[in-house]
């Protein structure tokens, strides 16, 4: 992804044979890369997601001389990890994937080669987002909800429903009010598997296909200190596709570099065109802001807070709900 070119307050790299060094002047951020290497959209939309977390906190980074940087792991292809939370990390990113969600069905290793290994909710400084193929890596590993394969896949922009828990919880509640009806919500679907919930073994179940339906779509392992932002959480959907725009930049930036061919290019330029229109778009957005930007913001600024102290602007407080 040598697209993203460094600048003064954000780096990326790729992990190839092993982690780079810890330096000083660097605020890690994992990104667990679930695609297998096939072509897609949602590796870079995640790392250009963090780019822009960092973007808002630029003015502290680059008074103090540290920089974000996004470290992209191979997880699936190359069985490469982060270190668990340790005073580097405190930040993880799961993005979504194909194939099935029992890697011994698909990549042909051990069930637990996909990189779920550990409670990690257990570490109380340190936050995952799940997307998708991720999401449902949690669900099965904390055993709240079973995959199954739909008859149909599940793709465009769809509705989901909070849950009652959803819509009380003080961080999806704004999300609520700031919807239409105060609990269907738009998605942008593309998945094969339902998790179908079994038991919910503690875990806050947020959002459901539909009313009637016990595929769920949303779920929070874990809170933060203060009792309001989901911490460990994930979602069925794909929050990283956020508008028109971001999704043709990295379209057009896949298509210059030679990564993909022009008939992939077209295809997806081509629906993401036709589905994010209007009020479409502006729905989805919406629900990418409550349900991965203005989290993801929220644990970037936390840690370049916890480095650059009192440099960090004003604003970037969860308190604050992003516009819609």
């Amino acid at each position: 992804m040598e697209r993203i070119q460094d600048n003064d307050f954000f780096e990326y790299a790729r992990v190839v044979d092993s982690i780079p060094p810890v330096e000083r002047d660097r605020l890690d951020v994992a990104v667990l890369d679930m695609n297998h290497s096939w072509p897609n959209v949602g590796h870079d939309s995640v790392v250009r997601a963090i780019l822009e977390a960092a973007a808002a906190s630029r003015e502290a980074l680059v008074e103090s001389g540290v920089k974000v940087r996004a470290i992209s792991y191979d997880v699936r292809r190359r069985g490469l990890l982060p270190p668990n939370p340790d005073g580097r990390f405190t930040l993880y990113v799961g993005t979504g994937g194909p194939g099935h969600l029992d890697p011994r069905l698909n990549d042909g290793t051990t069930e637990w080669a996909q990189g779920v290994r550990e409670q990690p909710s257990e570490h109380s400084n340190a936050a995952l987002i799940g997307i998708c193929h991720s999401f449902g890596l949690m669900c099965r590993w904390a055993g709240v909800a079973r995959p199954v394969l739909r008859g149909e896949k599940s793709s465009g922009l769809l509705s989901n429903v909070l849950s009652d828990a959803g819509m009380q919880h003080p961080w999806f509640s704004r999300f609520a009010r700031a919807l239409p009806d105060h609990r269907h919500f738009r998605v942008i679907d593309n998945r094969l598997f339902d998790l179908i919930l079994d038991d919910t073994g503690g875990v806050n179940c947020l959002a459901f296909e539909d009313e009637d339906s016990t595929a769920v779509t949303m779920l929070e392992f874990a809170r933060d200190s203060r009792g309001e932002m989901p911490r460990v959480f994930g979602m069925n959907h794909h929050p990283e596709i956020i508008d028109r725009e971001h999704v043709l930049q990295v379209l057009d930036e896949k298509r210059a570099h030679g990564e993909v061919t022009e008939r992939w290019y077209r295809e997806r330029a081509d629906t993401m065109t036709d589905l994010l229109q209007g009020e479409n778009e502006r729905q989805s957005r919406l629900t990418s802001e409550y349900t991965f930007l203005a989290p993801l913001r929220h644990y970037v600024s936390q840690i370049v807070a916890e480095r650059c102290g009192g440099r960090l602007l004003a604003g970037l407080r969860a308190e604050s709900p992003p516009p819609h």
